[in-house]
């Protein structure tokens, strides 16, 4: 009976597993059918000049643009397709151009030329999924860059992301000073663990006991945000699903972040050792500085490193999902039986990685915490005295 009931957390777990992917699977599927008629209506009237285009002109279903769509930011946010009914959610433009400011809503573009106030979303081209200045014949007109500033979906996650971690982290804060003798429960027996795993295992033994705790709120906010949106990006629906970790310029944001606290942070003793690196050779050091130059070059190369492992890695895996759905469709295509009997093998797989991504998740907010922190420690390490 005790292991049965050991067992429950278990199938309850796959069951919302299930439960997940073929949600996820049937948001794509109305979504592949919407590109399918949109490329097959937009391109009847065009002669097709590549073999992209050829597929669009036949009808056919396109996976690369499908898993793009999903993966790349938006200026509006997609929740479902119910038959010719699309549900989005429009999101608000701030355009700055010409000194001047523009703010409307995106559902403006919506309407037979596509734009609002002479200005226009991309939808193919290089310049696809930006906002453009056009003339008065409808041309590019790029004479005066148009500055973005819009709530994208990026954005708008991010901001939910926030509001949610604020929102618990000070219930767990409040819980704490009513219980401070008490045996933790709740969320903060959840978050309490993690907590002091950052603290114990990566912010004293990368830094030191002497002065970790001036760098615990920045640890502690990275590693949270990176994992609760490494986890609410794996949710099929709104307000999940959003590829927030999976974008560069997030990523880029949170490095930046790093490098100037290393840099702030850095001590006498680090920069000696960047200018004149103990246990090289003088003639790598004087007349010519090649090491310093290596050293320098290492300063950069460290929060661009942490930028793309953790941009890759993310979307990598929300590739790989989108990926094994996509294969219904292409097999589908191909024929009805061979989509059903390959649809039984892409959902297992689908399922398995939705599992593997629970663990990146972590781990990714783990390497990106650890590391900030290794160079956090480097940076005010004292030299040794013998």
């Amino acid at each position: 009976m005790t292991a049965s009931r050991s067992l429950v957390p278990a199938f309850r777990f796959l069951a919302l597993s299930v439960l997940m992917g073929f949600l996820l699977i049937s948001r794509i599927y109305a979504s592949a059918q919407d590109h399918t008629q949109l490329n097959a209506a937009s391109d009847s009237v065009s002669t097709p000049q590549s073999e992209a285009e050829s597929h669009k002109a036949e009808g056919k279903f396109n996976a690369g643009e499908m898993i793009l769509e999903h993966v790349v930011d938006n200026h509006e946010w997609h929740v479902a397709e119910i038959g010719s009914l699309h549900l989005t959610i429009p999101l608000p433009i701030i355009l700055l151009y010409d000194g001047r400011i523009y703010t409307f809503c995106s559902s403006r573009f919506h309407n037979e030329s596509g734009s609002y106030l002479g200005f226009k979303l991309e939808k193919e081209g290089p310049h696809k999924g930006k906002i453009i200045r056009i003339g008065s014949q409808g041309e590019s007109a790029e004479s005066i860059p148009v500055y973005d500033f819009s709530i994208t979906k990026i954005v708008l996650a991010i901001f939910i992301s926030t509001f949610l971690l604020i929102l618990i982290f000070v219930s767990v804060a409040n819980s704490f000073k009513r219980n401070r003798n008490k045996a933790p429960s709740g969320l903060q027996s959840l978050l309490e663990p993690l907590i002091i795993f950052i603290r114990d295992d990566v912010a004293k033994s990368s830094i030191g006991e002497k002065k970790y705790e001036k760098f615990m709120p920045f640890l502690l906010t990275v590693f949270f945000f990176i994992f609760f949106n490494n986890l609410f990006g794996l949710i099929p629906f709104f307000p999940g699903g959003a590829n927030v970790t999976g974008n560069i310029a997030v990523t880029l944001v949170m490095a930046v972040f790093t490098f100037v606290i290393t840099t702030i942070s850095g001590n006498k003793h680090y920069w000696i050792d960047i200018i004149n690196t103990p246990g090289v050779p003088w003639w790598l050091k004087f007349p010519v500085p090649l090491m310093p130059v290596v050293e320098i070059i290492g300063i950069i190369t460290k929060p661009f490193v942490l930028m793309i492992r953790l941009f890759a890695n993310i979307t990598a895996g929300h590739i790989i999902v989108l990926g094994f759905v996509s294969l219904i469709f292409i097999f589908g295509a191909i024929s009805a039986a061979l989509g059903v009997g390959v649809s039984v093998v892409s959902v297992a797989f689908m399922l398995f990685m939705n599992l593997l991504e629970l663990l990146v998740a972590f781990i990714q907010a783990y390497v990106f915490t650890l590391l900030s922190a290794l160079y956090f420690g480097l940076a005010t390490t004292e030299p040794e005295h013998h």
